[in-house]
């Protein structure tokens, strides 16, 4: 008799597109933000205190996949510790949103940014990484990741959180060189964190592009889609990697390029009609509805099961949200969701 793969070997085996039971399942950054140990555990704890904090983000990590099974858990940090790393600080506002110390006005502002030392400033990170690869063993795969570095420039540029990104959007017109530079920047400190990670014991690596929507279509590529390629490059195979590109509706062409293993598929979109437009060496992740994760149970199940369903016998088939988990999402409907996907045949 064969023994079981485990939950790690099944999620990497989806990342390769190679055959591996069930859909492996793990739930988007931010995946423990509605259990109450988590509120517990935050109490009397700013955010960034958590993200700083090693056994903190390993424990803020461990949460959701103790209480729900998951296949891999995604280690607890922020797309913006590069933007702190490099001299740009930033907070989460108790109202929602982030809020940078300043803005990038100038290319004064832009010189001041140091991304070749970020590792004296965010070591935690990977700290945190050796934390949880003791407590999973070889049970459980771990997810690092990263923000794109548009993703993060937008952040940077417009002095924290905006919907539409105008101002750093204006900048790519007015000030090209300077949002080039900025942009080698971040690539640059991203692939020295991302190696840090995968050094420590990070199986996976994703890469968040949630703003990459905000870009017209023709600036794309060269915006965004050029540098990701630029980190999966640097990453060299080590590991598979994954490409989060939020409303790129109209580039996934351009996101194919990146060279990304596992392209992540947001729910405003047809999921198995963009797992056939794609390669058939890509593995696609996605895409149930966030909003699903407040509705009752039984609705959350039958959601996740229309899914399974419209995806069978796709072996690079990992499930997910189409986005984050929302803060207040019910722990039943989550339990549902896992519990349907784990027992999928």
């Amino acid at each position: 008799m064969t023994n079981p793969i485990t939950c790690r070997e099944r999620f990497l085996r989806a990342c390769r597109c190679e055959p591996n039971g069930r859909p492996p399942i793990w739930m988007m950054r931010q995946a423990g933000r509605s259990l109450p140990e988590y509120r517990k555990l935050k109490e009397g704890y700013r955010f960034t205190e958590l993200v700083q904090d090693p056994a903190l983000a390993a424990e803020v990590t461990l949460q959701p996949v103790r209480r729900f099974g998951y296949d891999a858990g995604v280690i607890f940090s922020d797309i913006l510790v590069i933007a702190e790393a490099m001299g740009q600080k930033y907070e989460l506002l108790d109202q929602g949103g982030v809020r940078m110390d300043f803005e990038l006005n100038s290319k004064a502002d832009v010189d001041k940014l140091d991304p070749n030392h970020v590792m004296d400033h965010i070591g935690y990170t990977p700290e945190a990484i050796k934390l949880v690869r003791k407590e999973f063993g070889n049970d459980h795969a771990i997810i690092g990741f990263a923000g794109s570095p548009w993703t993060v420039a937008s952040f940077m540029i417009e002095g924290g959180s905006s919907r539409e990104n105008t101002r750093s959007r204006a900048m790519l017109y007015s000030e090209p060189a300077l949002c080039q530079n900025l942009l080698e920047k971040i690539t640059e400190a991203t692939i020295v964190y991302l190696k840090a990670q995968i050094e420590a014991g990070a199986d996976v690596i994703q890469v968040f592009d949630s703003q990459g929507g905000t870009l017209a279509p023709h600036l794309f590529w060269e915006v965004s889609g050029k540098w990701m390629r630029q980190i999966i490059d640097a990453i060299d195979g080590a590991v598979p990697t994954i490409v989060f590109a939020r409303n790129v509706h109209h580039n996934w062409d351009e996101v194919a390029r990146t060279g990304a293993n596992v392209q992540g598929i947001d729910w405003s979109i047809d999921l198995r009609k963009t797992a056939d437009r794609l390669p058939a060496n890509v593995a696609v992740q996605g895409n149930l509805d966030p909003a699903v994760l407040n509705a009752k149970p039984e609705a959350a199940a039958a959601e996740t099961r229309r899914l399974l369903e419209e995806m069978r016998g796709r072996d690079g088939f990992i499930f997910n949200l189409g986005h984050g988990v929302p803060p207040d999402a019910s722990i039943e409907a989550i339990q549902a969701v896992a519990e349907t996907v784990q027992g999928h045949q």
